[in-house]
């Protein structure tokens, strides 16, 4: 089962989330992950502040007509891409004040499935979007399909943290370039911390997703490097909480004296995190992004460290540049091939500024 929204209008939370950011200290934007250590430093603001970007124009681009109408599927229903409809959204009333009406089906299955992936964009390729967005659930079976809507004249762009396979002939793309660095730094992180010793396990997310494959592949990278570092178990929770916690407990249950776990995806650090704390495990976690349950266990100690990507960009950045690509513009000038989204990597120090920016907690 799926969902398909057509969203208008402006979220309350981003009036309210644009207050919070303005309030805290400005820092230059940077590609990549910050890899900045917890120690004393300037720290939480800086790191808080530069993490999402909901500061954002329309570019003086004049549209070539007065409404569109786009696809957009992802991986999977999660309030991950919930974060990404929110820049979208704040791009389509900024469109429609200067009087151009942008629409748009924004659909996931509940399950990541590339089948089910091939079924929507064969639908949406015959029902006269002007561009189909996607966020690859698997490369080497999506990449052909986007190749063959894209020879039949169907305007294709990829968007989120999953681009498609080197070489597809995809238009553009928009999201997360770096998720086999983010992998590396967030498994350095891991290392430090461990004095460069100790049992790890990987819990990957989706099986073929890109940018899964590619953090996980930065993190065996990484321990590869160190003599005194072992991998002992490598796991795909396919982006659920509930698999995450059961395979962490399995993990546990077969390496008792288990040291770290390096999470690929939003899910898994608070499935690993669960499992963690029940069995009293003293296994250090880190994990990527943002949410509230995860970033509570930050607050507490019981996750290390999370990589945060700014979702609100690439929401943003995607409908904007949806738009170019439907008036028949291609890269270049006016937009990039691949546009860089950040990711910001936060501690113990900055949890609760982070869930007052984004939830309005302030407990």
């Amino acid at each position: 089962m799926g969902r398909s929204v057509k969203l208008k209008g402006l979220l309350t939370m981003i009036p309210a989330a644009l207050l919070c950011l303005t309030a805290c200290t400005a820092a230059p934007e940077k590609g990549g992950a910050d890899t900045d250590k917890p120690a004393e430093s300037t720290a939480a603001d800086t790191a808080v502040s530069t993490a999402v970007d909901f500061d954002h124009e329309l570019d003086n681009y004049e549209p070539a007509r007065d409404s569109y109408n786009f696809y957009f599927t992802y991986k999977t229903v999660h309030p991950w891409w919930d974060a990404v409809a929110l820049g979208m959204e704040d791009a389509q009333r900024q469109f429609l004040e200067k009087g151009i009406t942008v629409t748009y089906e924004y659909m996931a299955p509940d399950g990541a499935s590339a089948e089910d992936q091939t079924r929507r964009l064969l639908m949406a390729e015959n029902a006269g979007y002007d561009v189909i967005g996607v966020d690859v659930a698997d490369e080497d079976i999506i990449s052909p399909v986007l190749d063959e809507m894209v020879s039949k004249g169907t305007k294709v762009m990829t968007f989120s943290s999953s681009d498609a396979a080197e070489g597809c002939k995809r238009i553009a793309y928009v999201g997360n370039t770096h998720n086999y660095e983010d992998g590396a730094d967030l498994t350095e992180a891991l290392c430090e911390k461990l004095g460069y010793k100790g049992k790890v396990a990987i819990l990957v997310g989706s099986k073929g997703a890109p940018c899964h494959e590619d953090r996980a592949r930065g993190a065996a990278d990484t321990i590869a490097k160190y003599e005194n570092m072992q991998i002992v178990a490598t796991e795909y929770d396919m982006d659920s909480i509930d698999l995450a916690y059961e395979l962490t407990l399995k993990i546990l249950e077969d390496c008792p004296d288990l040291d770290g776990i390096i999470c690929c995806n939003m899910s898994n650090p608070v499935g690993a995190a669960r499992a963690i704390t029940e069995k009293n495990s003293p296994a250090v976690i880190v994990g990527m992004d943002h949410d509230q349950e995860a970033l509570h266990y930050l607050k507490d100690g019981v996750i290390y460290c999370l990589g945060v990507q700014d979702c609100y960009s690439i929401g943003f950045d995607t409908l904007q540049i949806a738009v170019k690509i439907a008036d028949g513009n291609k890269p270049g000038e006016l937009f990039p091939e691949k546009t860089n989204e950040i990711t910001t990597v936060i501690y113990q120090k900055d949890a609760a500024m982070m869930l007052e920016l984004l939830y309005g907690d302030v407990l």
